[in-house]
């Protein structure tokens, strides 16, 4: 089994990626491979709405200057996802954002292509607009058919300095806990 966390920061080893990498733990804990996955300095293109996936149904978005086809394999071969994001003025970042427009666009021309896959949203705040950012990572796994995992409270923290995030106790232990969870979740579904 292997889960893949996408770090939908800029900053390589920020607040957000920390968070990743607990919940990562646990998962590695519980003997499931794991991987983050920094989206790159290149960026993500954003979506064009050329409707191309849904012409060619090849799973794969036809902008190819960037290394989302390259993350939508990743996805295709993982059994879990975790998605992280910052909050940038009161939702996902822009990177993240593409992130979820392109491979939610190729995920629906392909039939749902990650029905069934168990999905998770990670969201890291400063002060504010957590919850609008956590619901925004969900609603990416709702609208595919994912199978979303919870934890004991939302997966969010609160930070501003690198290494902030290990700070907010609660979140620590929330992450922790979603890592669990997961790994509970995703043995049920394999037997």
């Amino acid at each position: 089994m292997k889960v893949v966390a996408f770090n939908g920061s800029p900053r390589k080893n920020g607040n957000t990626s920390i968070a990743l990498q607990i919940a990562l733990d646990e998962l590695k804990n519980e003997g499931i491979e794991t991987e983050i996955v920094q989206f790159g300095s290149e960026g993500i293109e954003d979506c064009t709405a050329c409707m191309a996936c849904i012409k060619n149904k090849d799973r794969k978005c036809i902008i190819d200057s960037d290394n989302l086809n390259k993350y939508i394999e990743k996805m295709i071969e993982a059994d879990g996802v975790i998605l992280g994001s910052p909050v940038y003025f009161g939702n996902v970042t822009a990177q993240m954002k593409a992130f979820i427009d392109r491979v939610g666009f190729v995920s629906r021309a392909n039939g749902d292509l990650f029905k069934r896959k168990v999905g998770a949203g990670v969201a890291v705040n400063r002060r504010a607009g957590a919850l609008a950012t956590f619901a925004d990572l969900n609603y990416f796994f709702l609208i595919g058919q994912w199978i979303v995992v919870g934890s004991s409270y939302w997966n969010v923290g609160t930070a501003l300095k690198p290494g902030d995030i290990n700070n907010d106790k609660e979140a620590v232990d929330t992450l922790k806990n979603l890592g669990k969870n997961m790994a509970w979740l995703l043995r049920k579904l394999a037997d």
